[in-house]
């Protein structure tokens, strides 16, 4: 059986050029070629995020997709399928000693050998039709951590300044010389909503939730736009309309006041109806760092419509990915006013203790705010060490980052070897968009903290965290919500393994 050829190659391969150690690569290399030879999906967590560790885990999949005559598909994010285009999946072709064809996605691709496809077109081709991708080819999503995220982004339809610029120009061109009042009231409607959404306060996010006045303005403009005597068919209105009319939806502006233009957008509130219908034409194994606390992912398969399937759940190895983790008591919870002064008093003597070790330190900040205004006091003190969301930092630097920047550019760094962390990075209900996304859980008599936000903070942290395993250095929560509420448990059983630490001082941090 091809569990078994799979399993002696990729053996011998590993011994052959002294792969790093992952005690689950023989593991993970029959799981997949078993669900290829069945023809049954999978569901695999390995621990750490898509994006880190390339030189583990991915040989793993590729040796039965390579070893099966049959073609196959892997979906990843660019950088990832550049990676396995030029370095992994050459190597092992040349240790095989086979020539599978590997080619990009698209409409055209012969889909004879292994096909490489980003998220954005493999999402088009399957929910716009393409016949070759619902043929029952198996498909694996390398990076499921981000496959709500790219489902929703694909599904998302988006008016820029552009746009109603191309609107005007194509009516006043199809109804040159005809008495229409459509081109006033494309102007007139795009005055109107321009007065209107700029009269919300500002917001640290800068997107508001569209109120029934400005819905009404656009719902008056896209009736008087099919009721024109000619056909105005612009693909940007056009789909922005068809998702506008759909069931479910999250109908948003963005605002650039500095300005004075806005976008606007509309996106479904859940994606696992959409994913639903792809996961019935074909198997597929879909691949994480830590899609869920359980074995079986059950808020994982909700979120993206999957059906109970084979489930892995392999943990960071404890002798060599342990963190040490400090969370002092006694702080004042993040939603008093005494948290922010004693955070910035905490980090303040965080950095003096930690002053003599060399190393990376990272203070990771959710509150927009809070993030501008302590990276401001930390450089006056600490001078040009300390540096605010750039890649252009010293190997002694201070990087205060937001959540997102870290998780999207903390490969370009070197390991840090203390990572602090001020608050859980719960989604903010301050957030116009996060609060429309609770609403819908209430409205669906769900529990929404336990199905998003607590799944999302963690996720966020696991993945913050990551960089900070390999050389065991010290993670810092000062949120006191992990030792005093009923979740905090279940933040321990994210972060683990982890020794826990009572204090701080350079023993600790030189061991990292």
């Amino acid at each position: 059986m091809i569990e078994v050829e799979v399993h002696n190659s990729l053996l011998r391969f590993l011994r052959d050029r002294s792969e790093p150690q992952w005690p689950h690569h023989l593991t993970m290399g029959r799981l997949v070629a078993r669900a290829l030879r069945l023809g049954r999906s999978a569901l695999i967590q390995t621990g750490f995020p898509a994006g880190a560790y390339q030189q583990r885990y991915r040989v793993s999949y590729l040796m039965p997709l390579l070893l099966r005559a049959e073609p196959a598909i892997v979906v990843a994010a660019a950088p990832i399928l550049e990676y396995l285009r030029l370095v992994e999946i050459p190597r092992l072709q040349e240790w095989l000693e086979t020539d599978k064809p590997v080619e990009m996605y698209s409409q055209n691709a012969d889909f004879r050998g292994l096909v490489l496809a980003e998220p954005e077109a493999w999402l088009a081709g399957c929910t716009e039709g393409d016949p070759q991708l619902h043929s029952g080819i198996p498909t694996i999503i390398d990076g499921a951590d981000e496959l709500e995220t790219w489902t929703r982004e694909h599904l998302t339809a988006c008016l820029q300044s552009a746009d109603w610029n191309e609107l005007m120009q194509v009516s006043a061109a199809k109804l040159s010389g005809r008495e229409s009042p459509l081109a006033d009231l494309i102007l007139q409607a795009r005055v109107q909503l321009t007065q209107a959404l700029f009269r919300h306060p500002a917001n640290p996010y800068e997107c508001y939730l569209l109120d029934t006045p400005e819905l009404e303005i656009l719902q008056g403009l896209f009736c008087a736009i099919q009721e024109a005597p000619e056909s105005i068919e612009i693909a940007a209105w056009d789909n922005f309309w068809q998702r506008w009319e759909s069931r479910g939806q999250l109908k948003w502006a963005q605002i650039n006041r500095s300005a004075g233009s806005f976008s606007l957008f509309c996106a479904p509130v859940e994606v696992a109806s959409v994913l639903g219908k792809i996961w019935e034409s074909r198997p597929v194994v879909l691949i994480g760092g830590a899609l869920d606390l359980e074995t079986k992912a059950p808020i994982f398969r909700e979120t993206v419509g999957l059906p109970e399937l084979t489930s892995v759940k392999f943990s960071p190895d404890r002798q060599n990915e342990l963190i040490q983790l400090y969370i002092p008591d006694g702080l004042p919870s993040p939603n008093t006013p005494e948290f922010q002064g004693v955070l910035i008093e905490e980090i303040r003597t965080l950095l003096c203790v930690s002053a003599s070790v060399p190393g990376l330190t990272v203070l990771a900040i959710g509150d927009v705010p809070l993030k501008a205004r302590l990276g401001a006091l930390l450089a006056s003190e600490f001078g040009s060490r300390v540096r605010v969301e750039t890649t252009d930092v010293g190997e002694n630097g201070i990087l205060v980052t937001g959540w997102e920047f870290w998780r999207q550019h903390q490969g370009k760094f070197k390991a840090p070897h203390l990572l602090a962390v001020a608050t859980l990075p719960l989604p903010s209900l301050e957030n116009p968009l996060v609060a429309a996304r609770v609403a819908y859980y209430k409205e669906q008599r769900k529990d929404w903290f336990r199905l998003y936000l607590l799944p999302s903070a963690l996720n966020e942290l696991q993945r913050a965290i990551a960089p900070v395993r390999p050389s065991q250095g010290v993670v810092a929560i000062f949120d006191n919500r992990v030792i005093h509420r009923s979740y905090g448990q279940q933040v321990l059983t994210a972060l683990s393994p982890l020794a826990r630490i009572d204090y701080l001082d350079t023993i600790w941090l030189m061991q990292g």
